[in-house]
Parts: C-alpha cells; sequence; structure tokens
C-alpha cells in the first residue's frame, strides 16, 4: 500500500479509499477542493499500485493497514474517512477500531452484504475478462470503460492499474468483499452518510444503507435517482464534493 498525501499534516485528517479498479487518481476534485483546509491521505490499495505489481489479500489487511496509519502517523484521529464501493467496505471495518476516533463516516455504495457463490464466480470472471482485454488494449473494453466505469482523464491511470494487477487480487478482493457484515459497534458521536444510487446493482447498495441506519440512526441516507453504482464519485465528481462538504460543516 502506498499513502499520498496532500496540505498540511496540522490540519484536521481526510482520508479517501478507492474502489475495485479504480486509480487512487478518481479523488483528484475532492484533494484539490480539500488540501487547503485539511491534510489529505489517500491510499493507494494493495493490488492497485500502478508502479509495480502488488497483492490485493483481503479487506481486513487493508483495513488494518489503515487503521496502523491512522494511528503512527495522525495520532488515532480522523475528521473524515470516506470510502467507495469496496473502499467504503474497507472504511467501514476501519470505523470499528475502538482506539481510533472518526468524526465522519462517508460511504458511496459500499457493498456490505454476502453473496452466494455462484455470483461470486460470475463476478471473477468477469473481472479476470475485464483485465485481460485492457492489458491488450482492447478498443471496445476501453470505450466501454470510458463510458460505464470511469472518466477518459482517468484512464491512463485505470491502464497502469490494470498492467501491474494479479488475478489472484481479482479473487481475494471478490471472496472478502461479498461476506457478511456486523453493522453494530459505531459510537453514537460518530456521523455517517452512505450515498447510492439507484440503478443496476444499486438495490444492495439501498439494503445495506438501511441496515446501517437501522443499527445506527445518526446515519443519514442520500438517493440519487438514475444514478449507477459509483457515478457520482466518478463522473459527476463536483457534487459528490458537494455533498460531503455539506455533511461535515
Amino acid at each position: 500500500m502506498v499513502f499520498h498525501t496532500f496540505g498540511d499534516k496540522d490540519n484536521k485528517a481526510v482520508v479517501l479509499i478507492h474502489g475495485v479498479l479504480c486509480p487512487w487518481q478518481i479523488w483528484t476534485d475532492a484533494i484539490d477542493n480539500f488540501k487547503d483546509r485539511y491534510y489529505v491521505i489517500v491510499p493507494e490499495l494493495d493490488g492497485h499500485i500502478q508502479s509495480e505489481k502488488s497483492t490485493f489479500l483481503s479487506v481486513d489487511e487493508e483495513a488494518s493497514k489503515i487503521s496502523e496509519y491512522i494511528r503512527n502517523e495522525l495520532g488515532g484521529n480522523i475528521y473524515l474517512l470516506a470510502g467507495l464501493s469496496m473502499g467504503g467496505r474497507i472504511a467501514a471495518t476501519v470505523a470499528k477500531s475502538k482506539d481510533i476516533k472518526i468524526e465522519n463516516l462517508v460511504l458511496d455504495g459500499a457493498p456490505l452484504a454476502r453473496i452466494n457463490r455462484l455470483m461470486k464466480a460470475v463476478f471473477k470472471k468477469n473481472y479476470k475478462v475485464i483485465i485481460q482485454k485492457s492489458k491488450a488494449r482492447d478498443p471496445k473494453i476501453l470505450e466501454s470503460a470510458k463510458k460505464d466505469f470511469l472518466p477518459e482523464k482517468m484512464i491512463p491511470f485505470y491502464l497502469n492499474v490494470a498492467d501491474n494487477i494479479e488475478e489472484q487480487s481479482i479473487v481475494n478482493m471478490i471472496d472478502t468483499v461479498f461476506t457478511d457484515f456486523d453493522f453494530s459497534g459505531y459510537p453514537d458521536d460518530m456521523c455517517i452518510l452512505f450515498m447510492h444510487g439507484t440503478k443496476g446493482n444499486e438495490s444492495v447498495s439501498r439494503k445495506c444503507a438501511v441496515k446501517m441506519k437501522n443499527a445506527n440512526p445518526q446515519t443519514e441516507i442520500r438517493c440519487f435517482e438514475g444514478l449507477a453504482h459509483g457515478e457520482l464519485a466518478c463522473f459527476k465528481s463536483e457534487q459528490w464534493v458537494k455533498e460531503v462538504e455539506g455533511f461535515i460543516t
């Protein structure tokens, strides 16, 4: 894991965690907005490091590394911890650490639910094909990526991720992300925002948001009609920043 930092370390800390196959640069607009007032930390997750090959072992392993960084480098205090998709699952895990103080937790489309073996197998197969074709620079897969996955300006960074990711990382991500999740254990004074869209598989995120609010009544749910999974953060990043800024302030 690589930690990218921006701004003055004396300011309140903001940690932003990207999702599956996303480059850490997906947070560029958020970094530009927050870095003058906050100390921004963006982990480049294992399996996604663009400069070298690395292996994603598990959600718990990634959460442990981020938690250790927060303790050692930030004194155990975070003003905002935000995660997109798988990054939301990791953030939700970090936020359970008893020795870390997190004021605001933002989860965007966090998959906090188990799926069956068949669905896991489908996800693994699809991701492997996508990575193989991306490494080969298949025109159709790249056009599809620009349309449904990431803005065109992010594609070069994505290809760096694709070139270095290993199939075992994909297997480990699917196996450890889509497991049962305990929604209890968050402090009452932790402000929680759960955002999700309505298209495609966002029904899973909607159900997870409801479960989070049932277990933690301080949770605020924001539903974005007509948006797909990760679309707000990836394609409407300025709006994502405004939503989060309004929530934390």
